[in-house]
């Protein structure tokens, strides 16, 4: 059990919900889901990325996807009724969700952004997003992280 608590954690423990924490070992560098996932010992299947966008009409949405596969920008458009969906520039990321790159989750953002997670996660017992920091995880359900940030669930992986 991880014994620095995050922000993400800290929100998971106000409104209850049940998590596991994961903790690994960073020393700088990039951080890869893949690499995450085996380092915290679940199988990628499991282990999802946080990524940020910004929608045809400059609004901000957050997508929650697979570590293994990436955001369908097409489908990922459809699920907010956007014309076009484009990933924010890293610079814009700490500043708009107050979380860097590589630590970006979607509990806890500086501000609430509709946020939608494929709908592979649906089919899964647990999922494990970042908990806001690097070399900091957290496992929950999938139904219990879409109730916290008011996400639905949506084909957006490719």
């Amino acid at each position: 059990m991880a014994e620095e608590k995050t922000n993400v954690m800290r929100v998971l423990d106000q409104k209850k919900i049940r998590y596991t924490p994961h903790t690994y070992p960073y020393s700088g560098g990039a951080v890869d889901g893949p690499n995450v996932a085996a380092l915290i010992g679940v199988e990628p299947e499991r282990a999802f990325k946080t990524l940020v966008t910004r929608g045809a009409s400059k609004q901000n949405y957050v997508f929650v996807v697979p570590v293994m596969k990436s955001l369908n920008l097409k489908a990922a458009a459809k699920a907010v009724g956007e014309k076009s969906i484009e990933m924010i520039h890293q610079a814009e990321l700490l500043p708009l969700t107050g979380y860097v790159h590589g630590g970006c989750s979607p509990v806890g953002m500086k501000k609430q952004l509709k946020t939608v997670i494929d709908d592979s996660a649906q089919g899964l017992e647990t999922m494990v997003v970042s908990a806001g920091k690097i070399g900091f995880q957290v496992e929950l359900s999938p139904a219990d992280l879409a109730g916290l940030v008011r996400a639905r669930f949506a084909p957006i992986s490719g």
